[in-house]
């Protein structure tokens, strides 16, 4: 179905006022599988019974389900929900699904609340039929998201108005279900983020010392890092609680560390004891941070987490600019790597689970990775697992998934400790009976050794990943080395058990850093990644309405900058610190418009094409000589999908060769093209008895022909 579509960004507010009812027929018609012309920041503004109205019109009495109180209780496993509110892969036996999905990744913090995920996706086209939430934890000491203070969840993304609306959904945890369930009912997959690591003074870690790493520093020098220090750690711990007493007055506790911290003193219980009720978060964090403040006096600190080799052995940084004071008035030191390599990195806000034993108590900070420590992969998986199963997610993103610290490379023998991520989407699978769960891993594809020891896609495969991230992302369009990488995805695909995905834009690369990559070509880059229909895609929220930033712009108008929350009066890059809370809608009228007029075409095909392996006619050139592409579907084509990955100069008389499996006499005929100005040539390209020919394809233009077939 077709719409007028404005040109600037004023019309568009002007269309959805004279028109929101002919755009919300044809959505509840089935006719557009979104609203057209529907701003993302119009969206958030619609009020919870309009937008039950508009999912109403096209879900029926599947929103009443979505929101009922019996689907609605986290307690009550996601498995058991009716089918109409199911996962729409629950019939899947692996995670292979994700393999084909077209994702879209929503750091939840720029639309502020799980309910307005649900009103951003009014605006979405159904062929982006998964959506990743970035992490959705209670975050730590800088307030990042990917800082996980504890194992629940943000409670900034409650929203009440939709309280309001529906008075059972009084928990950020209802609420979330009940997001989940919504989504499910419109026909997308919904992911989570795993996180190998925590907040470094989460509750997990004080409330597990021996799942963690740790050291003890005195000024700039660290004394301490031995393989077991967590003992003094504990023991510490247990005489500042002697010392405060438990939360909650006249609670009783062992007082014998290896009870207090053993297996038989429940978490819960342990957690209730020293920090309070989890409800509570303003008591927990006043609790947490004074047993913070009592360890750093004596210098215990958690060991932070590392990227790139050597990955191990810390120096304290000595700089001035090493020097950090957190929001309760704690000053830290920032840790450096001893012998650091050009991607070498110390998070220093962040500690991973200790998976493994150490070599010689730690002497020279070695890992031995013939002692796995199961009891920590355990913990790490039961918890995931219950997120699983209370919320219904069908895939994970697997942050960090690139760090893998065996000097050798993938080992000969593997088994359910080689790598953590792994483990917990297995062990997902495998104890939720839900085996169509996915994994969807944060790598890059970098040459070999570059982030971690051997290669990448080996460890990606022995980790049981479905999809890679990859690193399409940071290469200009066209660019030779878009080109190489774009023609190695697709070999890779061809190959490998890890598929990588063509990537639009990340919520990462949404940053000052990357402007120049998304001043020309969003909309060619999205037509490749939605068509391309054997490979998966990723974009993330705001690419539709980005605007060019021909220099920095305040950072309130960046994704990645919402990952952390931070303030401060300089809020230009490279400082992480906003101004306003608020993130700022793109007003990129021209983009929106191209965009939705390109949706709105693919609503009319996508069906026809979706998951149907494709056949190369023209592929990428990794030369770059060429960068002019086209392909079609493998068995009875129905379209051929062409475009100019070059942004500045068009392709002229090239040729579409033969395509195989149809009979003589087909012709092409052109039914959309990004550019508004197509020669009849170009419409219907002249057949030569051996192939198509084009006579030009202006730059970053794409289009599609419809095969027409002899009579």
């Amino acid at each position: 179905m077709t719409f007028p579509v404005p040109r600037v960004y004023r019309g568009f507010h002007d269309a959805w006022e004279q028109n929101e009812a002919d755009y919300v027929s044809a959505y509840a018609a089935g006719k557009t599988s979104f609203l057209p012309n529907l701003l993302p920041e119009t969206a958030l503004d619609l009020p919870a019974d309009s937008v039950f109205t508009i999912l109403k019109g096209r879900l029926g009495d599947r929103v009443d389900a979505a929101l009922a109180r019996e689907h609605t209780d986290p307690d009550v496993p996601a498995a058991e929900l009716p089918p109409e509110i199911a996962s729409p892969v629950a019939g899947w036996p692996d995670g292979r699904w994700l393999q084909t999905s077209n994702m879209v990744g929503i750091n939840v913090r720029t639309v502020q609340t799980f309910w307005r995920v649900v009103k951003y996706l009014l605006t979405v086209p159904g062929s982006i039929d998964s959506v990743h939430l970035l992490p959705i934890w209670e975050p730590g000491v800088v307030d990042s998201l990917y800082g996980m203070a504890s194992w629940r969840l943000n409670s900034e993304f409650y929203d009440a108005d939709l309280a309001a609306a529906v008075p059972h959904l009084d928990s950020a945890e209802a609420q979330l279900r009940a997001v989940v369930n919504l989504i499910h009912a419109t026909g997308r997959t919904v992911g989570m983020d795993v996180i190998p690591h925590t907040d470094r003074y989460s509750e997990m870690s004080l409330a597990q010392p021996r799942f963690f790493e740790w050291l003890q520093r005195q000024d700039v020098r660290i004394v301490d890092h031995s393989d077991r220090l967590h003992e003094e750690v504990e023991h510490e711990i247990l005489r500042w609680l002697d010392e405060v007493g438990p939360s909650t007055l006249g609670l009783s506790y062992p007082t014998d560390p290896a009870e207090f911290f053993g297996d038989d003193y429940p978490e819960a219980e342990r957690l209730l004891t020293l920090f309070g009720s989890p409800n509570d978060r303003i008591g927990r964090h006043t609790r947490r941070a004074a047993l913070v403040a009592h360890l750093a006096s004596y210098g215990y600190e958690p060991v932070p987490a590392t990227m790139g080799t050597p990955f191990r052995k810390l120096d304290v940084d000595t700089r001035n600019r090493g020097i950090a004071i957190d929001s309760d008035g704690n000053t830290w030191r920032d840790y450096v790597l001893a012998t650091p390599n050009a991607f070498s990195r110390v998070f220093n806000p962040l500690s991973r689970y200790k998976l493994y034993g150490r070599k010689d108590n730690n002497r020279h900070w070695e890992i031995d990775f013939d002692r796995p420590r199961p009891e920590v992969f355990g913990y790490v998986a039961d918890h995931y697992a219950e997120v699983q199963a209370r919320f219904g997610f069908d895939f994970m993103r697997g942050d960090m998934s690139h760090v893998q610290m065996r000097q050798t490379g993938v080992p000969g023998y593997l088994d359910e400790f080689y790598d953590l991520l792994g483990n917990v989407k297995n062990q997902i699978r495998e104890r939720n009976g839900v085996p169509h769960f996915g994994y969807f891993a944060e790598t890059f594809l970098p040459p070999r050794d570059v982030f971690g020891f051997g290669e990448e896609l080996d460890h990606l495969e022995a980790s049981d990943a479905e999809v890679t991230q990859g690193d399409l992302q940071s290469n200009a369009l066209g660019s030779p080395e878009f080109m190489v990488q774009f023609r190695q995805y697709l070999d890779i695909a061809a190959t490998r058990a890890c598929v990588p995905a063509f990537t639009v834009m990340t919520p990462d690369k949404d940053d000052p850093r990357f402007d120049e990559l998304y001043q020309r070509g969003n909309v060619v880059r999205a037509f490749v990644g939605l068509f391309l229909t054997d490979l998966p895609s990723y974009v993330a929220l705001g690419h539709e309405i980005r605007d060019v930033h021909l220099t920095p712009w305040p950072n309130e108008h960046y994704t990645k900058l919402f990952v952390f929350h931070e303030q401060g009066d300089d809020n230009i890059f490279p400082s992480k610190a906003r101004r306003g809370l608020s993130y700022l809608w793109g007003k990129n009228g021209s983009l929106f418009g191209a965009m939705t007029k390109f949706r709105l075409y693919a609503d009319n095909i996508y069906a026809t094409i979706k998951a149907r392996p494709i056949r190369w006619l023209l592929p990428p050139d990794p030369r770059a000589y060429r960068t002019e592409i086209a392909w079609t579907q493998w068995a009875n084509p129905d379209y051929v999908f062409v475009a100019n990955l070059n942004t500045d100069e068009r392709v002229g008389n090239f040729a579409i060769p033969a395509i195989p499996d149809i009979e003589p006499g087909a012709r092409l005929h052109m039914e959309f093209s990004t550019s508004s100005d197509v020669s009849e040539a170009n419409r219907h390209p002249a057949w030569n008895g051996k192939h198509f020919r084009i006579e030009s394809l202006e730059p970053e233009e794409a289009r599609v022909y419809r095969i027409e077939r002899a009579e």
